[in-house]
């Protein structure tokens, strides 16, 4: 299974998960052209997609869906709610695959599943995706309010975690916003913090995990370094041996083969040991 993060931030959102020639984008949040652009660019013709998978309603996440799903021929999944809400970006003519966060489903080799999360969006969910012929396990959960129960069960056995650094509280509380979108982005509906990401990770760290994408940052509320740095302290602490990057806006992340880095987690967790 190969994870790439197209793009991420306040700006849009889109993540590519492959495995045995299928391709799932997870979130639309850029123009159709765009994302063609972007997954051209990391090596993948458009036409290689299966399906398009939204975990939202905000614009953030679907800008491109119903564009790219009808120029693409490619399924459609949304929730009832999620679709509902969306109703402006469809035409009618898209192929459009209903699904709920309490049922995970298959596209091609992978399994999708989906849980419940925290946000002020009509009906948000966050992923968990399996493959199961190599073991491997990624989660992407951006758009926390709030880590609940099911979202760190969810998340406890992943090899990769794509997770929401999107502020720093300092930064935040100090930068351009009106005050009620600070509020409303420090909330329980909000978005995590870098300090809030990294109390996440303690909850869910297991030494099997061997990659960590901190995503979905605020462009005026916080700084990659400063992220990183909060998360790379965490991770520290716990003895953690593997890949940890910030994904950017603009332009693709390094795409990730997950089999690959658990190899190489591995190999340092026994170096570690020596």
């Amino acid at each position: 299974m190969r994870v790439t993060l197209l793009g991420s931030g306040s700006e849009g959102n889109a993540t590519l998960v492959e495995a045995e020639g299928v391709g799932i984008l997870i979130d639309a949040g850029f123009s159709g052209r765009d994302i063609e652009s972007r997954l051209q660019h990391v090596g993948l013709h458009p036409s290689a997609l299966a399906a398009i998978l939204i975990t939202h309603d905000h614009g953030d996440h679907t800008r491109g869906m119903g564009v790219l799903a009808r120029r693409l021929g490619v399924q459609l999944y949304l929730t009832a709610r999620t679709a509902q809400a969306c109703a402006p970006l469809l035409t009618g003519e898209e192929r459009i695959v209903e699904y709920t966060s309490s049922r995970w489903f298959r596209i091609g080799p992978l399994e999708v599943q989906p849980f419940l999360t925290v946000h002020d969006a009509a009906d948000p969910v966050a992923i968990a995706v399996r493959h199961p012929a190599t073991g491997t396990k990624m989660g992407l959960a951006t758009d926390l309010g709030r880590p609940t129960t099911a979202v760190r069960a969810a998340l406890a056995d992943c090899h990769v975690l794509v997770l929401e650094a999107n502020h720093d509280d300092a930064m935040l509380w100090r930068g351009p916003y009106p005050w009620s979108v600070k509020q409303r982005i420090a909330s329980s509906h909000g978005h995590l913090s870098n300090r809030a990401a990294a109390a996440l990770l303690r909850d869910v760290y297991h030494p099997g995990l061997a990659g960590v994408a901190l995503a979905h940052l605020s462009v005026h509320c916080n700084d990659a370094g400063l992220a990183r740095a909060v998360i790379a302290r965490t991770l520290d602490r716990l003895g953690y041996r593997g890949w940890l990057d910030v994904a950017a806006q603009d332009v693709p992340s390094e795409t990730l083969d997950v089999v690959e880095l658990r190899r190489k987690h591995v190999r340092a967790e026994q170096l570690a040991l020596l």
